[in-house]
């Protein structure tokens, strides 16, 4: 049986890109009776950026009601928060110890911030440690990741080998699962969707502000009665990813054929979400109104977790003599 982990960052409540990036390709992993998932709320890779106590309190139960809304079984798997396995840090400071500065400094998290270094912080410079401690804590064999993590892993596998060939076998060497299907979940704006950007849509938001959110797609000035191209319309480009071929085909006729404003497209996609994700909204806002049925969940994970990662971090201090 394979093991896949998944860490989600908790920087804020999951928005349209979050769930169809990662949330419901993570989610079709979990179901292959031939894997065992692994799930955790990143919280403390949040801290790097996020001081505000209640928030992240706040945005790590959203994180865990949002995958639960779309229907990740916690029987069957392991649901659990980074911060209640603090193992994970005593596992960190091993690693650092042996990961040489410049992998670091070469890191996408920390050179995109590199040239205002008054804003780094020494857990987003060592970030990819903790990364690499989350993986290697609980024997993971897949790692679903974006392009912009797989840079991550292999200082994580790079860490790994380098500890295993020096004391012999202790981690196993996790490989990347890259699913190139998935496209760029476009933002509001037309750039990737992105919290960083402020151009997310949140889906679980009450229906009006969630309507205010998708009318604010940013969109060209051709006329209402004049042809529009669907290919280059940030609304057809979210439609697209979320309806069947006949309504594609139905969206497309009535860009090309004029006539039909992008209020009338930004309404049509405000519909199908809402149409395709009551179930989804229903259940996210039950988890978040009853939060202590929501903590026991994630505490039974905690529990299947830490029994995983005591065993590997007795492996690394035995090999390093504690």
């Amino acid at each position: 049986m394979a093991r896949i982990l998944t860490g989600i960052q908790s920087t804020g409540r999951p928005h349209l890109g979050n769930i169809l990036g990662a949330i419901k390709p993570g989610i079709e992993l979990s179901k292959d009776p031939e894997n065992e998932a692994l799930f955790f709320i990143a919280d403390l890779h949040s801290l790097t950026t996020i001081k505000d106590d209640k928030e992240r309190r706040e945005n790590t139960l959203a994180s865990a009601a949002a995958w639960l809304a779309f229907g990740f079984d916690t029987d069957k798997n392991i649901f659990y928060r980074q911060s209640q396995i603090p193992e994970v840090c005593e596992l960190t400071w091993y690693l650092n110890c042996y990961t040489p500065y410049p992998m670091l400094a070469n890191a996408h998290s920390f050179k995109d911030k590199s040239d205002r270094l008054s804003d780094v912080n020494g857990g987003l410079f060592t970030y990819p440690v903790l990364m690499a401690a989350d993986i290697l804590m609980y024997d993971a064999n897949y790692v679903p990741v974006g392009k912009d993590q797989q840079q991550h892993l292999e200082i994580t596998r790079d860490i790994a080998s380098t500890f295993n060939n020096r004391y012999g076998e202790t981690f196993v060497i996790p490989e990347a699962k890259i699913d190139k299907t998935v496209m760029t979940i476009p933002g509001t704006d037309g750039n990737k969707m992105s919290k960083s950007y402020n151009n997310t849509i949140d889906v679980f938001q009450p229906q009006k502000q969630l309507r205010k959110k998708v009318m604010s797609i940013v969109t060209d000035s051709t006329p209402l009665e004049k042809p529009k191209n669907p290919d280059t319309c940030n609304v057809f480009a979210l439609y697209k990813l979320l309806a069947n071929d006949e309504q594609i085909t139905e969206m497309r006729t009535n860009y090309e054929g004029g006539n039909y404003g992008y209020g009338d497209a930004k309404q049509a996609l405000f519909e199908l979400i809402i149409g395709q994700m009551e179930q989804e909204r229903e259940t996210f806002d039950y988890y978040m109104e009853n939060t202590p049925e929501l903590i026991k969940k994630l505490e039974k994970g905690e529990a299947k977790a830490r029994e995983i990662g005591l065993k590997v971090l007795a492996r690394v201090k035995e090999k390093i003599g504690f």
